[in-house]
């Protein structure tokens, strides 16, 4: 492993000035932080305090999720995380990003320069410049959601999305459902594509053969029903599958709005189980996942990255919530 010494051999400068690059010291220009920064990452290098069990400091980095309230998806996977955290004295930082830090600092720098051991991503799409540089970096790092091929210093938790979908498509068949329209999130995402292939198989193994008049991407918001539902009740809909609770809500007004009936007319499936599925009327048939599980799970995985075990996927199993919002058809 690179030492201060190894960086100021090969930057040709005083081991005096490195430390204080990588330190955050005043008394020297931008330019040659961000130059010893940068050389600094790619040798390889990691504090003693990054090295140290004793005292680790990661980060969650969170983007495009909400998270400051025990109604947003986000709140229960934070609090999953740092309860584990707590019970190995790591010191962990919620830090929201955006596209201008990013572009401010490469992701490997950032790690270094503010003394991260390692760190957990929510909320981050592959087109992000920070998960594009995942392929390469050296940085323990966790992914909800996301995958990075072929690095052993990355890994992914998530909850299965082939067994939710298929809870989600036996029941609906058990009611005697046929015309089942999936409204999915947005289409640039990973567990968007995933569910979306998910529900594929799913209705084939039924004996449906899915029509992709009842399929569409949407974004994860209520309001995106608004554009889909009319077009699925044209096609004979009898029932809708959403890739989240919140979909589901703007699923369910929209189909009052269009004077039917929820479960009566057309049964409306969430995924998630956010405490507003069970608060709705009527209450929301969803798939569970275990938020503050999910949270517990990165943590596992991202303490066994920082300690060489090179974990790929960490998957949940789902759970089928049944509630007021599917009835037979």
């Amino acid at each position: 492993m690179a030492t201060i010494k190894d960086i100021a051999n090969k930057l040709g400068i005083a081991v005096s000035t490195v430390s204080k690059g990588l330190n955050g010291a005043s008394d020297i220009s931008d330019e040659m932080r961000q130059l010893v920064l940068d050389t600094a990452v790619e040798m390889g290098y990691a504090s003693k305090k990054m090295r140290t069990a004793n005292t680790r400091k990661v980060c969650i980095l969170i983007e495009n999720m909400d998270y400051e309230n025990v109604e947003q998806f986000g709140y229960e996977i934070i609090v999953g995380f740092k309860l584990s955290a707590a019970r190995r004295h790591w010191e962990v930082s919620v830090v929201p990003a955006n596209l201008t830090m990013q572009s401010l600092d490469k992701y490997d720098t950032y790690m270094l320069k503010n003394g991260y051991s390692g760190a957990f991503l929510l909320g981050f799409t592959l087109h992000d410049d920070w998960v594009k540089q995942l392929g390469k970096t050296t940085v323990p790092t966790v992914l909800l959601d996301n995958y990075i091929e072929r690095n052993n210093h990355v890994g992914y938790v998530g909850t299965d999305s082939d067994e939710g979908i298929d809870l989600a498509v036996d029941h609906l068949r058990s009611l005697g459902h046929t015309r089942i329209a999936f409204l999915n999130g947005s289409k640039n995402s990973m567990v968007s594509e995933q569910r979306h292939q998910a529900f594929i198989n799913s209705m084939m193994k039924h004996g449906v053969e899915p029509d992709e008049k009842l399929m569409a991407y949407g974004y994860y918001v209520p309001d995106c029903a608004k554009d889909h539902v009319p077009g699925f009740i044209e096609n004979g809909a009898t029932a809708i599958m959403c890739a989240s609770d919140l979909i589901a809500t703007g699923v369910i007004t929209e189909v009052v709005k269009h004077g039917l009936r929820v479960p009566e007319d057309i049964s409306v499936i969430g995924f998630d189980d956010l405490p507003i599925a069970s608060q709705f009327v009527p209450s929301i048939t969803t798939i569970r996942q275990d938020r503050i599980d999910l949270g517990k799970s990165a943590f596992l995985l991202l303490d066994g990255l920082i300690h060489n075990v090179t974990i790929s996927k960490l998957l949940l199993r789902a759970k089928f919530i049944q509630r007021e919002s599917t009835g037979r058809t």
